[in-house]
């Protein structure tokens, strides 16, 4: 009798360990990070990387004094420029996480809702190119590998940025596309198109990257591409000589603390 009361303990302790044991979910493997996700992560690295992150910034582009504050989750964007029409009065105008203003002489002035999202944009487009590729890893941002391009004979990785509306900004419907030296991981050229003022496409090559206080800074000569034509064939438009410089980008006065 003996062996058959021993035979379905040790049953029931065997199904008691199975079931106990499947009811523990196995952990799972980290999603694998994607091939963009790596390349703008080391072009970051390269760039500044955590040196970016409280940084207080300035910069003069085309004789306006530019200011970059963050700390943690907030930032403060400044400009700060002569009045084009009265060269006695100064406006500085000042972006925030969460309004627009402006002072003209440091007093106040009411400015309308479709001018405050126009002059938002300038000063967010200026401090966002010119701390790029810093904010390639913003939550809106959707990235794609396009494979391996060569420009003057030197290997990259293409790169597509597009935008979700949620969080994308006013011009969420741009498309970039950066190509990041494979061993450096620089940011050498990138071009974008854009809707504003009847669209167009552009098209930038980088000229003296230089760090200052741990982050890279860069200058761009401006191309201009035929809109109609594929923002993915830049690079190669740009090989055979097809595009026509507009400008040079050029940052002045550069200081970091």
């Amino acid at each position: 009798m003996q062996k058959f009361v021993i035979i379905p303990l040790l049953m029931l302790g065997f199904w008691s360990c199975v079931k106990e044991h499947s009811s523990t979910p196995p952990e799972k493997d980290p999603a694998p990070i994607s091939k963009a996700q790596q390349v703008v992560d080391q072009a970051i690295a390269s760039h500044g990387d955590t040196a970016y992150e409280n940084a207080t910034m300035q910069f003069i582009f085309r004789d306006r004094l530019y200011k970059r504050q963050r700390s943690g989750g907030t930032y403060q964007y400044e400009r700060i420029f002569s009045n084009p029409e009265d060269s006695s009065q100064t406006i500085r105008d000042i972006l925030s996480n969460t309004n627009f203003s402006r002072e003209v002489n440091g007093s106040a002035v009411a400015i309308p809702d479709t001018m405050a999202a126009k002059y938002s944009n300038s000063v967010n487009s200026v401090i966002y190119f010119a701390l790029l590729p810093y904010r390639l890893n913003d939550p809106a941002v959707i990235k794609e590998y396009l494979g391996e391009s060569t420009i003057k004979g030197t290997p990259y990785d293409k790169i597509q940025i597009t935008f979700q509306e949620e969080g994308g900004g006013k011009d969420f419907d741009d498309t970039f596309i950066y190509w990041f030296h494979k061993e450096t991981h620089q940011l050498d050229y990138l071009a974008y198109n854009y809707a504003t003022d009847g669209g167009g496409t552009r098209f930038r090559e980088a000229i003296n990257s230089r760090m200052v206080q741990g982050i890279r800074f860069q200058d761009y000569i401006n191309y201009k591409m035929d809109k109609t034509l594929p923002l993915e064939i830049a690079d190669s438009l740009f090989e055979v000589g097809e595009l026509e410089e507009l400008s040079q980008i050029i940052l002045e006065s550069i200081e970091v603390n």
